[in-house]
């Protein structure tokens, strides 16, 4: 009888000091932004809605978005996430604005017909907020094509930035 009268109390004290310790952690959220903080030149959890518009007669390289991891590297194992990260957040977003794009012809039986109409219907309306990319890429909005483009920045400008971090194609 005094052995179980020992377990229960021992449960109940284990419970509530669980209990106790569950609400004094920080949420993922909190956790994150402590992150951010932490390194202001991270590019992770922060978010934009700079997009501009695109100029088909500029000389700017446009993303084509594919994943591609040399092999052949010894260190891919490690560094395979980090050169697909970026292309991933690419089609990702690609993705997202599409998908608000469909809906704005669904609704208005077109798209939008300026620069201008595509971030006030479809971006400010929609409260679209992109990830910010890696690697001094930026956003462009081709109004021709209907279309979330990423723009490579310059050489000159992605080889400065290469000497910090790895270029993805």
């Amino acid at each position: 009888m005094r052995d179980t009268t020992c377990f229960r109390g021992f449960c109940l004290l284990a419970s509530i000091s669980l209990l106790a310790l569950a609400g004094c952690g920080d949420t993922v959220e909190k956790q994150m932004a402590k992150q951010v903080e932490k390194s202001p030149n991270s590019i992770m959890g922060k978010t934009t809605q700079d997009i501009a518009e695109f100029d088909p007669n500029a000389k700017q390289e446009v993303s084509d978005s594919k994943v591609r991891i040399d092999t052949n590297d010894i260190t891919a194992p490690v560094t395979a996430p980090l050169q697909a990260y970026g292309p991933m957040v690419e089609q990702i977003s690609k993705t997202h604005v599409a998908h608000a794009l469909s809906l704005f012809n669904a609704t208005e039986g077109r798209y939008p017909e300026s620069y201008d109409e595509f971030m006030e219907k479809i971006i400010k309306a929609n409260n679209i907020r992109l990830p910010v990319l890696p690697f001094k890429h930026t956003y462009s909005y081709d109004v021709a094509k209907h279309e979330l483009v990423v723009i490579k920045p310059p050489a000159a400008e992605a080889a400065a930035e290469g000497a910090a971090a790895p270029a993805t194609p």
